[in-house]
């Protein structure tokens, strides 16, 4: 049974128009990653250099004081500051589902014209859990009658772009502000959206359409490389997201054994430099490799450094020839985990 219906660009129902001015992120991302083609599409992304993670390694979120015996390559800083390590409790506005608390708090950043930093520290917070959905009619009755769920949609031009909510307080200001209240909330997982709109005529999402500065436009073609290059499951990030347990550790190892993707940062400071990995220490100088969920992770920190694929057999081998790595710093922008190396055993166990 579908549960989404697909509307053609002549279909006149809509639940508000963008304004003109409102401009969705560049899907290249930032301009030392990749390039944007002439015709404002996203060119394919720069070759991305072999990197032996073992090689000179800079400093990143929580360096301690470098040694002058010893100085590290320095990692440029942050645009934005790393957040909790733990995702905040979602309140459910709408009773049985919470709410999305960390794609909420992505989203009350923006003030005024939203930056690239801040639409893709949107974007990878929405690849957590779940989103509300606003559907026209009654959507348990249309489900009991096998019938398709017309989603709430918005235009911009001859542009169709369907519309989602971090929660059901967000979702009830769109009811609000239209007065149009023969309408239902669901709540859907996010991967599960983002296919119907990669499936459909729409142009993207429009995230909170009616909370003022605190909303935003993410094009279909930024969809399309967060699904790309996401986890079909989004496991870690899932685990991550979720409250903390003595099982969180053990189902991220897991993950990561049975294929998660992940990627590490690169960067050269200078022309013919060294190539570095970004590793984070902590303030009695423990090192941590610092890996991540997803590309946008990385490039949501606005480090300029670049994202390379790293395979869980040259993770193993690389904790394996460093006894003095202490272990891994999953998601640095948070929320993040720390995996000590007796967490990492099973990981470990695939350099033997």
């Amino acid at each position: 049974m579908a549960l989404f219906s697909r509307r053609n660009k002549s279909d006149d129902r809509a639940d508000t128009t963008i304004e003109p001015g409102e401009q969705p992120v560049d899907p290249a991302g930032p301009s030392d990653v990749t390039d944007s083609a002439d015709d404002g599409t996203a060119a394919a992304a720069a070759p991305t250099p072999s990197v032996n993670i073992s090689t000179s390694s800079f400093r990143g979120v929580g360096a301690a004081p470098e040694a002058p015996s010893a100085p590290p390559v320095a990692a440029r800083p942050s645009a934005r500051q790393p957040g909790p390590m733990e995702a905040p409790e979602g309140f459910e506005s709408v009773p049985g589902l919470r709410d999305n608390a960390l794609l909420a708090m992505a989203l009350a950043e923006i003030t005024g014209q939203p930056e690239t930093p801040q639409l893709l520290n949107v974007a990878r917070q929405l690849l957590q859990g779940h989103v509300f959905l606003r559907v026209k009619g009654d959507a348990r009755a249309l489900l009991a009658e096998g019938k398709d769920l017309p989603l709430a949609i918005a235009t911009r031009g001859e542009e169709q772009l369907v519309l989602a909510y971090s929660s059901g307080q967000a979702l009830t200001k769109s009811v609000e502000a239209d007065g149009d209240r023969d309408t239902s909330a669901m709540g859907q997982p996010v991967m599960a959206l983002l296919r119907h709109v990669l499936g459909g005529p729409y142009a993207g999402v429009v995230l909170d359409p009616a909370s003022d500065d605190a909303r935003a436009v993410l094009p279909a073609a930024l969809l399309e490389r967060m699904v790309s290059e996401a986890d079909e499951e989004l496991r870690v990030k899932t685990a991550l997201s979720e409250k903390r347990t003595e099982e969180t550790a053990s189902t991220i190892v897991s993950a990561v054994v049975d294929g998660a993707p992940l990627w590490i940062a690169v960067n050269q400071t200078e022309e013919g430099g060294p190539v570095g990995v970004a590793e984070s220490r902590s303030a009695t100088g423990e090192r941590f490799l610092e890996v991540f969920s997803h590309p946008l992770e990385l490039l949501a920190l606005g480090r300029g450094d670049q994202p390379v694929p790293l395979k869980v057999e040259q993770l193993a081998k690389a904790l394996a020839s460093d006894e003095e790595l202490t272990g891994l710093l999953v998601d640095p922008a948070g929320p993040w985990i720390r995996l000590s190396r007796t967490e990492l055993a099973p990981v470990l166990a695939l350099a033997e």
